[in-house]
């Protein structure tokens, strides 16, 4: 598998890295659907075995996936796999407990804390914030900031990281915040990395980039017929493009078209939607769902340079 510098860490990842919010299982928020429903512990094991053979060194998870039963599964795994192999990545941020703000201070130190304890390591590599939902007059900013410096100050994260879905607020924070790296959603379909004016400062400033749900949750690999039911504790109930059929029959044309177009590939549709986000920044890799060996096999015939011409092709496809 291919590697690049994750920007100003210096550090070494794999350009397909491993996204693990499936890994929690089913899950729900008060009546929201925050998970992935019939994901076994045994898949996910099976499946992080499998990415560490192949050289997918770079594990993203948070400590709300399945309430910890992500962490917990990456947790099991050091008896195998060396955790010194492994650049691990977790999140703070959404789970106030009892307290008045996700960002409460108090709160995110009982998190922290506990996602330690579920990893089974004392530090974690990367350790973002897992949102920019700092209170109406930003007034939770400067303390959720200056605890995960703590953090690092105290040996619990090496790097500081900044996600969230919409890529207007990162650039409302990001200078202030100074990440070393950023997780922006990022997908063909959903696509303001160079408009929101993210992509010329992380180049600017050397960071890292990993973009989540480049499949968009699984639609964009063209699998889909007809709208779809999702069972309860399972995001993609939320997903409307999910029961959209004009998108859904859109998805399926561009698929057959990029399955005509990359032939050559073993799986030409992956190629054409995950590879074309690697195309615009060195410093760049693509948090990929891996939730069986077989979507490992998927992945490793990824990371492959696409020439501009067809860049262009495929982001015209996906232009609507």
């Amino acid at each position: 598998m291919k590697q690049i510098r994750l920007g100003r860490t210096e550090e070494n990842v794999s350009v397909i890295s491993l996204g693990t919010w499936s890994f929690g299982g089913a899950n729900s928020s008060g009546n929201a659907s925050v998970g992935w429903a019939d994901q076994e512990t045994a898949d996910s094991q099976d499946s992080l075995l499998s990415c560490w053979e192949n050289g997918i060194n770079h594990w993203d998870t948070a400590d709300v996936y399945g309430d910890g039963r992500s962490e917990k599964v990456i947790g099991s795994m050091w008896n195998t796999v060396p955790r010194n192999d492994i650049f691990l990545a977790t999140k703070v941020g959404w789970d106030m407990g009892n307290k008045n703000h996700w960002y409460n201070i108090d709160a995110m130190r009982t998190n922290m804390e506990r996602s330690l304890i579920n990893l089974k390591t004392d530090c974690v590599d990367l350790l973002y914030l897992h949102h920019c939902n700092f209170g109406k007059n930003d007034e939770y900013f400067d303390g959720a900031l200056a605890e995960v410096r703590k953090f690092q100050e105290e040996g619990k994260t090496r790097f500081l990281g900044l996600s969230d879905w919409d890529l207007n607020k990162i650039m409302k924070y990001i200078k202030k915040a100074d990440p070393d790296v950023v997780q922006p959603y990022r997908n063909v379909w959903e696509d303001r990395y160079v408009v929101s004016g993210l992509q010329q400062f992380i180049e600017e400033n050397d960071l890292g980039v990993c973009f989540f749900s480049p499949l968009m949750h699984g639609l964009l690999s063209g699998k889909y017929h007809s709208p779809t039911t999702f069972k309860p504790g399972d995001f993609r109930k939320n997903i409307d493009a999910f029961k959209d059929q004009k998108i859904i029959d859109q998805i399926k044309t561009n698929a057959n078209l990029l399955t005509d177009r990359f032939n050559n590939h073993p799986h030409p549709v992956m190629h054409g939607v995950v590879d074309t986000l690697l195309s615009d920044s060195e410093n760049s890799c693509v948090l990929l769902g891996q939730r069986n060996i077989s979507q490992v096999d998927v992945a490793t015939t990824l990371g492959i340079y696409i020439n501009e011409n067809d860049v262009n092709w495929i982001k015209q496809l996906y232009d609507h």
